[in-house]
């Protein structure tokens, strides 16, 4: 039986890329292995940091859902936080064969929690898509700093931030690979099947190969097309968030939905039957 103000695994997994995700709070005092899209505090701070989850909803995870998960909800929820606990914990996440991610290949965070990474500036496919799957699965309070090429080292060395998408680092092609798909297999996403979908979309839009995946030549289209509209490349990343929610749904809910004018034309009047 479900506990009073928790939440399946799989439930929250069925959040877990897509706006609507609450805010995941593992309070596991340790553990290499974290819940996609969640954050690590230490239970006995919650004073300290409660007050930043105002306004949100909120899941709290430990190991096995129990008290610790248990109290750490209720205090949020005396401070007006609607909170509710993981239901079995991290364990019961595990059990049901949930991807995890590997804490150790993550960035070191800035003193306010948050991974920072770099790259170049006038992003159109891999510069969007992986910020998308960083801030989705990964640290939804992710920042990311658009610079000159010839900036990317000098910045990354001075502020401590992780360049992706340059030559010559580590979040980067490889191969036939885009930036996309090694962060996907390094990260430990590829299990989740719509990210496996979208994986291919992306590259083939990346690496001028629309053959290998239908969409792949609409996603470039609208690339570009965000890249023509916006000038601030934050700008356009907030944008093109909505686009790699939209292809994501398609490839976890709607690959065998098709449309058509005639679906949905009005039903004609049955005429009248003359006695």
């Amino acid at each position: 039986m479900s506990a009073t103000n928790s939440v399946s695994s799989d439930k929250l997994s069925r959040l877990i890329g897509t706006p609507s995700c609450p805010v995941i709070v593992d309070v596991r005092p340790d553990g290499d292995e974290l819940l996609p899209a969640s954050i690590r505090r230490r239970a006995d701070e919650i004073r300290e940091w409660a007050g930043a989850l105002s306004g949100r909803r909120v899941v709290v995870s430990c190991v096995h859902g129990r008290e610790l998960s248990a109290g750490v909800a209720s205090i949020l929820r005396s401070e007006g936080i609607e909170a509710e606990i993981l239901e079995g914990g991290f364990a019961a996440w595990r059990e049901a064969g949930l991807p995890v991610i590997n804490a150790s290949k993550l960035p070191e965070r800035d003193p306010r929690g948050r991974t920072v990474w770099v790259t170049r500036a006038r992003p159109k496919v891999d510069r969007i898509a992986c910020p998308w799957l960083i801030r989705r699965f990964i640290d939804p309070a992710a920042v990311f700093l658009f610079v000159a090429p010839s900036e990317v080292a000098g910045v990354a060395d001075r502020f401590g931030a992780t360049p992706f998408d340059v030559e010559g680092v580590y979040w980067s092609h490889r191969g036939d690979m885009c930036t996309f798909d090694t962060m996907v297999e390094e990260l430990g996403l590829g299990s989740i099947d719509a990210i496996a979908r979208l994986a291919v979309i992306v590259r083939g839009a990346d690496t001028a190969r629309p053959e290998i995946a239908p969409q792949a030549a609409g996603l470039l289209a609208a690339s570009l097309g965000l890249s023509r509209i916006y000038s601030d490349d934050l700008a356009q990343l907030e944008a093109g968030m909505l686009i790699y929610d939209a292809f994501y749904r398609w490839c976890r809910d709607a690959v065998d939905e098709t449309h058509d004018w005639v679906s949905h034309k009005p039903r004609q009047a049955r005429q009248p039957v003359n006695a």
